[in-house]
């Protein structure tokens, strides 16, 4: 079987294709062609935000598809800036009229402060409004209009916080993750407490294209280097969620079936690249 087409197994069950299509960034006009081509092309996991503005968009690209929706798994985020019970529910409403749906497949807290930082807001963490967010979003859980629950953005504190309060434990922390930018610490507790870590920017934003060091891992194993970094976030255990709008590049970044060796992945390890966010 195609990596494209093999799963991961979130703690509470439910299959989560291993390779996700990324739309950030993409504008809203171009995305629901964006996402029919890659769902033609063989992706199931469609990944957007409501702070991306394209979530319409990207509905109706899965729409034009005519991919079958119990097929595409779709993920959207709560805003960083909404921190009240009260703003989740109409949130989540939203977020399925403007994708055109009837439930989501995965829904995350965006981040665990709202971002930009507000003028003048000099509190130091938002545990009691995470915590609040997060019980809004059980209980959409448990009415069935998600079928998993997660964060993104979130440090060990910030997950910790979650642990203390949740009836639901997350499923899912979605975060910056690529060659040269690990988080092994982060990293380890999420798989230490069976929440999968997402990576998002799995080339750095694109910074990782040109890098000499990675082209020569790249050579050796006889791939693109894109198709290299995606394939370094599968093997660390992680989703990758590469996103393009060129029709080539993204059939090409979805042939992941190949092997980078152990001495390939430590010389890969050894590559310093400061984050990209």
């Amino acid at each position: 079987m195609s990596v494209i087409n093999e799963d991961f197994e979130l703690s509470n069950g439910v299959m989560i294709p291993k390779v996700g299509f990324g739309t950030w960034k993409i504008p809203p006009d171009v995305a629901p062609q964006a996402v029919q081509t890659a769902l033609h092309a063989g992706y199931r996991h469609v990944d957007t935000a409501r702070a991306y503005r394209n979530e319409e968009g990207v509905g109706l690209g899965i729409k034009a598809s005519g991919v079958p929706r119990d097929y595409v798994f779709v993920t959207t985020k709560i805003p960083s800036a909404l921190k009240t019970y009260e703003e989740i529910g109409p949130c989540i409403d939203e977020s399925l009229r403007l994708l055109g749906l009837d439930y989501i497949d995965l829904l995350l807290i965006h981040a665990p402060k709202p971002y930009p930082p507000q003028p003048g807001d000099d509190r130091k963490t938002y545990f009691e409004e995470n915590a609040a967010v997060w019980q809004a979003m059980e209980e959409a859980y448990d009415d069935g209009k998600l079928r998993a629950i997660g964060v993104s953005n979130f440090g060990i504190v910030d997950i910790d916080n979650l642990l203390d309060t949740c009836a639901i434990k997350p499923m899912v922390n979605q975060i910056e993750f690529h060659v040269g930018f690990t988080e092994d610490e982060l990293t380890g507790y999420c798989q230490l407490h069976d929440i999968l870590v997402e990576a998002y920017s799995p080339l750095a934003i694109g910074a990782l294209v040109d890098n000499p060091d990675i082209a020569a891992v790249a050579a050796r194993v006889g791939v693109t280097v894109p198709q290299l970094c995606i394939r370094y976030c599968l093997q660390l255990g992680t989703l990758p969620l590469p996103r393009s709008v060129n029709p080539d590049h993204i059939a090409a970044n979805k042939r992941l079936d190949f092997e980078i060796s152990d001495d390939d992945m430590a010389a890969l390890d050894a590559i310093s690249v400061q984050p990209a966010g």
